[in-house]
């Protein structure tokens, strides 16, 4: 009769925990949050790829595929997904930065990552424009792709690392042409004032470095207040600073210029 009694409670016990695990494996599956995306690309096998590549993760869904910018924007207004994998050049009217866009105009929330063979620095800046959040190359490795949704799906914003090193070089370049261009209106006698200037001397020690009179770097120093538009010596000597003046006006170690 024990024997009987233990079997009818091992028997219950194995129950009830097949049916907590029923339980838990249901609601762990309710509680699951997909990511609703929108694949859109010319190309159908690139389509194909993706959309296997992405459903065999568990919490992405492609609801919709496009062929092209305008189904693209049309679909993303019927099924509202979460993300946008766009190529950037498709077919048609508009483009893939056109459509997005358009879709950033219509649904503000959705999140818009450029997927394509393209790491033209122009296509770059242009899809950033755009409000595109990511740019990701089509060479990338699928494990890294998945890491790239992710992270934009947590608020974050994805660029490629061979986007990256082209756009810094761009961003360099421009601040060097900015600092140069803020030094375009002096004359080269003015810049090797100014560089002393911001080394912090006086109208008297650059009049004796530079053989010069006087009163004729007080003309100069107030010629240059007036063209970097700052009050007093001090902020002309912080504009200095702040654009790199060193490396536009060739001082030895004295500050001097040689050729002067």
């Amino acid at each position: 009769m024990l024997q009987n009694l233990v079997v009818t409670i091992i028997g219950q016990v194995v129950i009830i925990l097949a049916c907590k695990k029923a339980l838990e494996h249901s609601f762990g599956e309710s509680a699951v949050s997909h990511l609703r995306i929108i694949i859109a690309d010319d190309h159908a096998v690139v389509r194909a790829g993706l959309k296997a590549l992405l459903e065999n993760e568990a919490e992405f869904s492609v609801v919709a595929e496009a062929n092209s910018g305008e189904e693209a924007v049309q679909l993303a207004v019927t099924y509202e997904p979460d993300i946008v994998l766009m190529d950037i050049r498709m077919p048609g009217g508009i483009s893939g930065i056109e459509a997005c866009e358009q879709i950033l105009k219509n649904r503000a929330k959705i999140k818009v990552v450029m997927l394509t063979s393209y790491a033209e620095d122009e296509l770059v800046m242009d899809a950033i424009r755009a409000g595109a959040v990511g740019y990701v190359l089509k060479r990338v490795d699928s494990t890294k792709l998945i890491d790239d949704i992710r992270a934009v799906a947590a608020g974050d914003a994805v660029i490629d690392t061979a986007v990256t090193k082209s756009l810094l070089n761009e961003v360099r370049e421009a601040a060097h042409i900015k600092e140069a261009s803020a030094f375009a209106e002096l004359s080269e006698r003015e810049l090797h004032i100014l560089a002393l200037i911001a080394r912090g001397l006086t109208n008297r020690e650059i009049a004796q470095k530079l053989y010069l009179g006087e009163g004729t770097v007080r003309n100069y120093v107030g010629k240059i207040l007036s063209t970097l538009h700052v009050a007093n010596r001090a902020e002309a000597a912080v504009f200095a600073v702040k654009h790199h003046i060193e490396r536009y006006v060739p001082l030895d170690s004295d500050g001097a210029n040689p050729e002067e």
